[in-house]
């Protein structure tokens, strides 16, 4: 039987115009139950945004959490992406990649803290994303690590373009990182080639913990697709608000 107080839900829509895009961007915004502008909440951002939503199912996920379990309600982002340029867009090698971080660093983050009650600290912002979604998220904590400290990668694409950014910086204890690994995803296919995900985050995990990073690693049985990582998703966002 569904449980209808977790539809009763708000979710607005915003368009953004970037200039750093040279285009607008869609972003889907869920205010968790209770929401007051008075008060103040964390925030994860979300790559993938529309998919975030309808396939991860993660709205409906933090508002159980929230009225079930107690957790701290929080703010959601999803940050929509046009499929046809995701790659350029999310790849560290993609040709817009540079203009997309920087549009979401300094044109949509400063947009959200205009209109919405989010904490302004980067140890209430969360990034999240899937597959290249976690590698642009990655990538975005490294390049603007005063503005973000937490980043939550499901399978992520961490190629050998993103081990080369890893193997080049210094000490990254002020960064906690979540990585979630399908032991199913051997040869993931993609625009670019079938690749080793497994191999992959082991590669990068090892890295990463020569850099000190505050790590929280998990293989566990799954494929490289939302039904995977849907299921998880609870168990995730309970580590950050239960």
């Amino acid at each position: 039987m569904t449980d209808s107080r977790l539809y009763k839900r708000t979710i607005v829509k915003e368009e953004i115009s970037s200039k750093h895009l040279d285009s607008t961007r869609s972003l889907r915004i869920f205010l968790p139950p209770g929401y007051n502008e008075v008060l103040s909440y964390p925030v994860i951002y979300c790559q993938d945004g529309e998919e975030f939503f309808n396939f991860g199912r993660i709205a409906t996920t933090m508002t159980a959490g929230i009225l079930d379990h107690g957790w701290e309600p929080a703010i959601i982002v999803g940050v929509d992406v046009n499929v046809k340029i995701r790659t350029s867009e999310y790849s560290p090698d993609g040709e817009n990649h540079e203009a997309y971080i920087r549009f979401f660093a300094e044109e949509m983050l400063p947009f959200v803290e205009s209109k919405y009650a989010v904490r302004a600290d980067k140890s209430e912002r969360i990034l999240a994303g899937d597959s290249l979604g976690g590698t642009v998220s990655l990538h975005l904590a490294l390049t603007y690590p005063h503005l973000f400290a937490r980043v939550v990668s499901l399978s992520g694409a961490f190629l050998e373009p993103t081990r080369s950014r890893l193997q080049s910086e210094g000490d990254l204890s002020w960064l906690e990182l979540y990585m979630l690994i399908g032991l199913d995803e051997e040869e993931v296919k993609t625009e670019r080639g079938t690749f080793d995900f497994v191999e992959a985050n082991r590669l990068s995990k090892a890295l990463l913990e020569q850099k000190n990073v505050r790590l929280f690693y998990e293989e566990k049985p799954g494929k490289h697709v939302w039904g995977f990582w849907q299921k998880e998703l609870p168990a995730i966002l309970e580590k950050f608000f239960g």
